[in-house]
């Protein structure tokens, strides 16, 4: 971390003079990348809401945490989203029902368990609030480490199995006549969205981290020329926004997620002009 910090002390800049934004800006660039990545399956998979619904089960995962006593909740939340994704695509291969309807199934029961643990006992829920707005600037240096190992890990995966996950998440039948796992190429997947969703729920908030997984694939998707071009755009507009965004919101003390997720809005809004105008 010394050497982090020492990079951001040598651009002099004024909103880097405070080690919470040092550690801030280092989560901004690790998030980045994963949510460029990963939101180009979430979007080719069409599976936007499986990573809302991951968030709720993580939610729940903190509120058990709280409940047995655990100094770092988040460890549960990752514990039970995990789980929750492998359910999932358990119940998906031998459901004849849609994706979107079992989302919805494990969605809502996830939620109706995290507010009846909360407020078991007439507890308050106001000290859950941070998992739902997000706090960026209390990300610690042993959390960006983590965050870190993940980043390595997705960009291996990615690395040795983007094809696969892309065949599976377009045509799967393909994939699977091609000798393509399709069944461990969706456990990973799936695995993948939940870890980065529940680590992140704290630092963007439950409420708009779905719109980051989103918005950069659905706007990139609109002027992208190719497969690489889709990937590489989808991955930088998530770091120019999220830069964006943390800026805006040590400017106007708001919700840095929240002010990402509005620059990806007006990302996708000037993406989908252009891709009109070129017709």
């Amino acid at each position: 971390m010394s050497v982090w910090y020492a990079i951001c002390d040598s651009l002099h800049l004024e909103f880097l003079s405070m080690t919470f934004m040092k550690n801030a800006l280092l989560a901004v660039l690790l998030l980045a990348p994963l949510f460029g990545l990963l939101s180009t399956m979430i979007v080719t998979g069409k599976m936007s809401f499986f990573s809302d619904a991951l968030g709720h089960s993580g939610f729940t995962g903190v509120a058990i945490g709280a409940l047995c006593g655990a100094v770092q909740p988040i460890r549960f939340a990752v514990a039970l989203a995990v789980v929750f994704a492998l359910l999932f695509s358990y119940v998906r291969s031998r459901s004849s029902q849609s994706a979107d309807t079992i989302i919805g199934v494990f969605s809502s029961t996830a939620v109706a368990l995290g507010i009846f643990i909360v407020t078991l006992g007439g507890r308050s829920f106001t000290k859950f609030n941070r998992y739902l707005i997000g706090d960026i600037l209390s990300v610690t240096g042993q959390e960006l480490g983590l965050l870190a190992l993940v980043l390595v890990g997705v960009v291996i995966l990615w690395i040795f199995c983007s094809n696969h996950l892309i065949l599976t998440a377009v045509h799967p039948q393909l994939a699977s006549s091609r000798g393509v796992d399709t069944r461990r190429n969706e456990r990973l997947f799936s695995v993948a969205i939940a870890v980065v969703v529940t680590l992140a729920m704290g630092w963007v908030g439950l409420m708009v981290i779905n719109s980051l997984l989103i918005l950069p694939a659905a706007a990139s998707r609109n002027i992208a020329r190719n497969l690489r071009s889709y990937h590489a755009l989808s991955v930088l507009s998530a770091l120019v926004c999220g830069i964006l965004g943390l800026v805006t919101a040590y400017r106007l003390g708001c919700s840095a997620g929240a002010a990402i997720s509005l620059y990806l809005a007006v990302y996708f809004a000037a993406t989908f002009a252009l891709r009109r105008v070129s017709r």
